[in-house]
């Protein structure tokens, strides 16, 4: 290992320890009792729970995954796929965020979202429970896996270590940093790594633009590709039977630009929808210490997503005029690789470090917000809330620990394979979390209507429309692909208000609480 790259090892390692540090510091708090690990007490702020929401739900894709696409086929699928989180995460913010803090009070002081909406419909046998803790294991744990495979990518592209020893060197940093902290842990460190991502990105755009020959250099080295800097049409690399693409004297070789039509882009701004989903984002809304203060976190947070996202496309664009040719970025999975590159290539190796322990905040953010919610739907929901009613605050505890070591095994499991595109990965579990659940916290939130039956006809339908649109509908192709979170979204919806109008409208307990929800007194939160 030459002197350059242990000074970026160093550079990464004290940023772990400070990760570490932010742990032990909430550990004993954390453990004192189940709603403290899992919620925090509700106990955050405004910029904590704003900067601690967008970190665990970005994760190592903003770094990596996005800015891949960019650099490998283009403007078009990374613009849509942003503009549509960006607006998805002001929207969720704006309507969400206050109903949702509220009604988990309102409705038994829920501490998860499976807690949510089993008390929502006043459960007594928990099939909305069982439901909805069984899909966020599923999701989760595949989410999971995206995180470990960008552990293992970044560190074998920096060190040259194998990408599997370091992808479970990834998966047991992040295993024992959640089960040693919880919540709290989890909240504060994101906040700390919401800033280090978000300077990273600014550092590598900047410093990148100017090593580049200027934004406008980069402008048009994208505009000379057939396809790349249209926001209708996307660039067709040339790629072998390996999937390499291909270069002559120095120039990488591009087909003809595939179209970009209408129905791909509204498929794509989709991504947005998936926000009303995801129960990282959701269980901050329910953690503020104030209801007031989520008007300040919706500006923190909405800002934070604009320039992230912005920067992470641009470095995608601006990657492909810095290296245009290189090794390690010939293959789609190996173009989530340019962040990595241009930041060793630019920069001295303690602030190249540095910089790249965004990459690694990004992941540790995310992941540990995953495994954590995973853990707490199994052991406090079914252990605790069907399979043993009389488990006692210790036990459930201890339940959530094993269980986060079983999900860290599956998603080793599933990001074993070192080709995987983190991207996809994503894109997978953001639609099954956003049509499971999206369409039924939307629907409990604001449709008094709403009943239980249809409330578990909406999740089973958008869960399941996710594996069956992704597996045997998308691959006929022409129309019918598109990204599987659209169309399980919009059925889901149907599927909620289609059998909630067939079925009995809800007790007037239930419908009386749901008012007390909606005029919820800010001096009560």
């Amino acid at each position: 290992m030459s002197q350059d790259t242990v000074k970026v090892l160093i550079a990464m390692c004290g940023y772990m320890l400070i990760v570490i540090a932010i742990g032990i510091y909430f550990a004993k708090r954390s453990q004192k009792n189940s709603d403290n690990y899992f919620l925090g007490g509700r106990s955050l702020g405004p910029w904590v729970t704003a900067m601690s929401a967008e970190a665990s739900d970005m994760s190592g894709w903003l770094l990596m995954g996005l800015p891949g696409v960019a650099y490998w086929c283009g403007l078009a699928d990374a613009f849509w796929t942003a503009l549509g989180l960006a607006l998805g995460t002001y929207i969720n913010w704006l309507i969400v965020a206050k109903r949702l803090r509220s009604y988990s009070v309102v409705s038994g002081d829920a501490i998860t979202i499976p807690d949510f909406l089993s008390n929502r419909y006043h459960e007594k046998k928990k099939v909305i429970l069982s439901v909805s803790a069984l899909f966020i294991l599923v999701f989760f744990t595949v989410y999971a896996a995206s995180c470990f495979v960008t552990c293992g990518k970044l560190f074998s592209t920096l060190f040259g270590f194998s990408y599997h020893s370091m992808m479970i060197v990834g998966a047991v940093f992040v295993l024992l940093y959640t089960f040693l902290g919880g919540f709290l842990a989890e909240s504060a460190s994101d906040f700390m790594q919401g800033v280090v991502m978000f300077f990273a990105l600014l550092v590598v755009l900047v410093v990148g633009t100017i090593n580049a020959g200027g934004f406008w250099a980069v402008i048009e080295n994208a505009q000379s590709i057939d396809g790349f800097f249209s926001l209708t049409s996307i660039a067709s690399p040339a790629v072998d039977a390996n999937g390499v693409q291909q270069a002559v004297n120095g120039v990488p070789q591009f087909g003809e630009a595939g179209s970009y039509g209408f129905l791909t882009i509204i498929s794509t701004l989709s991504w947005g929808l998936g926000y009303f989903g995801m129960p990282q984002v959701l269980l901050r809304f329910m953690a503020i210490r104030k209801r007031r203060e989520l008007t300040r976190s919706r500006r923190i947070a909405t800002v934070w997503v604009v320039i992230s996202l912005a920067a992470a496309v641009y470095i995608g664009l601006m990657g492909r005029a810095m290296f245009p040719v290189e090794e390690t970025l010939s293959t789609a999975s190996g173009a989530e690789n340019i962040f990595i590159v241009i930041s060793r290539a630019l920069f001295h190796p303690v602030v190249a470090g540095i910089v790249m322990a965004g990459i690694l905040a990004a992941t540790i953010s995310s992941s540990d917000s995953y495994l954590l919610i995973a853990s707490s739907a199994f052991s406090k929901n079914l252990f605790g809330g069907v399979l043993k009613k009389n488990a006692t605050d210790k036990q459930v505890m201890w339940v959530a620990r094993i269980v986060l070591m079983v999900i860290a095994l599956i998603g080793i499991a599933i990001a074993w394979d070192e080709n995987s595109v983190i991207f996809t990965v994503v894109s997978f579990a953001w639609a099954g979390f956003g049509a499971t659940f999206g369409p039924i916290m939307l629907f409990s939130l604001f449709w008094k209507r709403t009943t239980r039956a249809g409330a578990v006809a909406g999740m089973v339908t958008g869960g399941v429309m996710v594996f069956v649109w992704n597996l045997l509908v998308r691959p006929l192709g022409g129309i019918l692909d598109i990204y599987e979170l659209f169309p399980a979204f919009v059925l889901s919806c149907i599927a909620i208000v289609v059998v909630s109008l067939l079925t009995k409208a809800p007790d007037k307990e239930i419908a009386d609480e749901f008012e007390r929800a909606k005029h919820y007194k800010e001096e009560e939160a």
